[in-house]
């Protein structure tokens, strides 16, 4: 298995960290009745922490799938090289530094990381993007 998609299995599993860790921080503050119930009651407003890990949850999943198009695009156009195996890991490492950076609240450096994610997307479509001018 090529390094890029070994990076969209392992984006699998941060993903379902996503969902776990916010789900564990929000039946924190609702309480286990409000996890196992139906969810239909109004909620007070999250506390920092939940709001935090429910936006980058969001931010996540707005990306992902972005990211897996690319990678399965280059591997069914056999398209992988350095470039994207690079992209790739640029990628999932930015992804997996970002979540504890948002949940601490941290200006800035987390932008940085989300930036550095793009960059990773970029390169990893760049040779389906050149190859096909």
């Amino acid at each position: 298995m090529t390094i890029d998609l070994s990076v969209l299995a392992w984006g699998c599993i941060l993903g379902i960290l996503h969902i776990f860790i916010a789900v564990r921080f929000k039946t924190r503050q609702y309480g286990t009745k409000w996890n196992v119930g139906a969810r239909d009651e109004a909620l007070p407003p999250p506390n920092p922490i939940v709001g935090r890990l429910a936006r980058a949850q969001a931010n996540f999943f707005e990306t992902f799938p972005i990211m897996a198009a690319a990678i399965l695009i280059v591997t069914v156009a056999d398209l992988e090289d350095r470039s994207t195996a690079i992209g790739a890991l640029l990628w999932l490492g930015a992804r997996i530094v970002y979540l504890p950076l948002y949940a601490a609240g941290t200006p800035v450096v987390r932008t940085i990381a989300f930036l550095v994610s793009i960059v990773g997307i970029a390169l990893v479509l760049r040779p389906a993007l050149v190859g096909s001018l």
